[in-house]
């Protein structure tokens, strides 16, 4: 009170910007826009790699992930909406879009950055709908006017195909508003609304064809459920917009083959390489200098190479590793015995994974190969004459073998070791994504390889399913066989070869650990199939599209022990289930839709709930 100086308290704040001052540098608008695209929702991802673990794709290899092989009944909360965060998002991208209405003069820079916000806008409503159908759409930033009665703020739920069709016509509508650049990975394109809408449409047409055969999972008002009778035409806009970003003589993306000699390390250089890779279309990136890295590669990388004391923390399952198919087209899961019932024996592991699909070494490292220049040191133990096993507890241990008088190794520095947090519990370790630059497993530096949000492998697939789903089937051949030609298939499929198991295969085998399996499973109604939480054995039909396989298995090499034997120091196979995996995936028809909690319905009670939940 004692003050007055006007001067002395009128004085710009130092800590916030005003709109005036953040529309009118470019350099501000787009670390905005930056912010806004590094939070586009997404369940898996090489930052929060451990959600690869919750199916039968791979096992938590550490302490804090065992749960996830316990007894695993789904929450109905599990992948679903975190409301109050996403719609604050969505308020803050409904912001951004009517400010660069308003402030911005250049109308070419103003449709870009329009568009843009309009591309994550519809990127967050479909990341909305996979998880819990129909929701409120909102496309004003709204204002509450402090009356004491929110309740016209309140909006109720759409339906499910409401907001497919809404990002479906958002990206036709922004398309010519965006860059034709394929220099571009981390910003809207048009080749990246042309993806984005395949994958969309593609969603869209197999909720209507397939729903059918779960009826319970629908909601009279059609928040959840899509009428079959929009599946083709949802399937057909698909099959457009693939063969519209399909023409290279337009947009110029190409499958990345840069290394012929090795098809495996060409394949993981798909996601490794940034220079000259026009096979990506959109990524979340990483760089070092930016104080930005990624923590992927120090806690998966294998244990015995290590550049700090971590690793290994999630293997590949054996599940996912025989449904590599052989290079003849045929489906062989592992033998380990002979007909008579004997251990068949191997001069090294690796002959155990040989004359494979070239996507698998690419994705998986198996017993017997290298990264970044270090043999990996997975065996399990030796396996004496009589059947016996001496093995060890810890990485690498060594004991006195029988007849010998000094400790000798016995079990590798990569395990595999029951319950041992970081060793190859599953025989196995992640390939894809994994970073070999030097430093890239050091907790101070990590790594700076982007994650792949859309690639043009998957473009080719949604192409095969969408005409496949029309009755195209040598136009769906055709597509597949382009991605399976680089993986090293020299036998193209036949029309007659195509079927829905093939689709399914195909896409488990390509984009193994890059956030597709759920959201499949769940749009071809599979997944309450395959993880149905009862106990079963290991499925010997990997190519089988609604096989149970809801239990995460193993295969250990051991070096075989027998002085004088013509195969002593050979190495032969066990198939395991870990000592971990005590339960079963267990997917309900309530997880088709995750749940609206209690506390958002009590506060807009426009909203209904998904069926199934209680």
């Amino acid at each position: 009170m004692g003050c007055n100086d006007d001067r002395f308290l009128d004085r710009e704040p130092t800590d916030v910007l005003s709109d005036d001052q953040l529309w009118s540098d470019n350099s501000l608008i787009l670390s905005l826009l930056a912010d806004l695209y590094d939070r586009i929702p997404e369940y898996q991802s090489t930052q929060n790699w451990w959600n690869f673990a919750d199916f039968d794709q791979a096992f938590g290899s550490s302490y804090s992930d065992y749960w996830r092989h316990k007894n695993n009944k789904w929450d109905y909360s599990e992948w679903t909406v975190a409301w109050y965060d996403y719609y604050t998002l969505i308020r803050e991208v409904n912001l951004f879009i009517q400010k660069a209405g308003f402030y911005l003069n250049d109308n070419t820079i103003k449709a870009r950055y329009i568009a843009e916000g309009r591309f994550i806008r519809a990127a967050i409503y479909f990341e909305m709908v996979k998880r819990v159908g129909g929701v409120p759409l909102i496309t004003e930033p709204l204002s509450y006017d402090f009356s004491g009665d929110p309740s016209y703020l309140r909006t109720p739920r759409s339906k499910e195909h409401e907001i497919y069709d809404f990002v479906l016509n958002e990206l036709d509508d922004i398309l010519d508003d965006l860059p034709n650049d394929i220099e571009i990975k981390s910003r809207a394109t048009q080749g990246l609304v042309l993806a984005m809408g395949c994958r969309v449409a593609l969603y869209a047409g197999s909720i209507a064809r397939y729903g059918v055969n779960t009826p319970e999972v629908t909601l009279v008002g059609g928040e959840v459920g899509i009428e079959v009778s929009k599946a083709d035409t949802y399937y057909q806009k698909a099959l457009l917009l693939a063969e519209t970003l399909l023409d290279a003589s337009k947009y110029g993306y190409s499958l990345y083959q840069e290394n012929q000699e090795d098809l495996s390390a060409n394949f993981a250089d798909v996601f490794l390489k940034k220079a000259n890779n026009r096979e990506v279309l959109f990524v979340k990136d990483f760089k070092l200098q930016s104080g930005k890295t990624v923590n992927f590669t120090v806690e998966n990388q294998p244990w015995s190479g290590a550049e700090d004391l971590e690793g290994g923390r999630m293997n590949p399952s054996l599940n996912l590793v025989q449904s590599f198919e052989l290079l003849d087209n045929s489906f062989q899961t592992f033998q380990t015995k002979d007909a008579a019932g004997g251990y068949l024996f191997f001069d090294s592991p690796e002959k155990m994974f040989e004359g494979r699909d070239a996507r698998l070494k690419g994705t998986v490292l198996v017993p017997g190969t290298k990264f970044k220049g270090k043999d990996l040191d997975i065996w399990a133990g030796y396996v004496l004459a009589d059947g016996s096993v001496i093995t060890g507890d810890t990485y690498g241990q060594r004991k006195v073998l029988p007849g010998r008088d000094v400790e000798e190794q016995v079990v590798g520095i990569d395990g595999p070791i029951n319950g041992l947090e970081f060793s190859a519990q599953t025989g196995f370790y992640c390939r894809k994504y994994l970073d070999p630059a030097t430093g890239s497993g050091q907790r101070g530096l990590k790594s700076e390889v982007w994650w792949i949000r859309y690639r043009l492998a998957e473009v080719y697939l949604n192409a095969a399913e969408a005409a496949f789903e029309l009755g195209k089937v040598s136009i769906a051949a055709e597509y597949i066989n382009v991605v399976r030609r680089r993986a090293g298939f020299t036998i193209d499929l036949s029309e007659s070869d195509m079927s829905f198991d093939r689709i399914v295969h195909e896409r488990k085998v390509e984009l193994a650990f890059e956030g597709h399996l759920l959201w499949d499973m769940k749009r071809w109604r599979l997944a309450h199939k395959v993880w149905n939480g009862e106990t079963v054995p290991l499925t010997n039909k990997p190519w089988k599209a609604d096989e149970v396989s809801n239990r995460v298995y193993g295969l250990w090499p051991y070096k075989y022990y027998n002085p004088g034997d013509e195969n002593d120091g050979k190495y032969l196979f066990k198939q395991v289930l870990p000592n971990e995996v005590t339960g079963c995936d267990y997917f309900r028809l309530g997880n088709y839709y995750s749940n609206i909690s209690d506390d958002v319905l009590s506060k807009n009670p426009l909203l209904v709930k998904n069926p199934n939940q209680l």
